[in-house]
């Protein structure tokens, strides 16, 4: 049975995949990272345009996350680069869970599981 304070997140790997019109930016088709928790892996020696990844990760935490079917969070994978005359495009993969916890990832602790009853009202008041 898993921790109380546990939750799970997504691994995700984010690929250039090709589309109609020409890079213009410092990518390749094929070229990609992983995400692991908070931590980015690239493969050795190989790199990642600034503009781009500064674009993708304000959308990766919401990836990492179950999502409700219907979301668009789920179903849309791929996302253009935000260079508007770049035809690059990432695909965000999401690959396996992985269970963490609470304490492992913050020092701000959960809120008590008990419920503390409000005081008795004196009368008069």
């Amino acid at each position: 049975m898993p921790a109380r304070d546990s939750f799970l997140l997504y691994d995700l790997r984010v690929e250039v995949i090709a589309s109609d019109t020409p890079m213009v930016c410092n990518h390749q088709v094929g070229d990609a990272f992983e995400l692991s928790g908070e931590n980015l892996s690239f493969p050795p020696g190989r790199t990642f345009p600034l503009y781009p990844l500064a674009a993708l990760l304000p959308l990766l935490p919401a990836k990492q996350r179950e999502t409700h079917p219907n979301d668009w969070m789920t179903t849309d994978t791929d996302i253009a680069c935000p260079d508007p005359n770049c035809g690059g495009r990432f695909r965000i993969t999401r690959l396996r869970r992985r269970r963490f916890r609470h304490g492992q990832t913050t020092r701000v602790p959960l809120p008590s599981t008990t419920r503390r009853r409000p005081a008795a009202r004196r009368a008069g008041r």
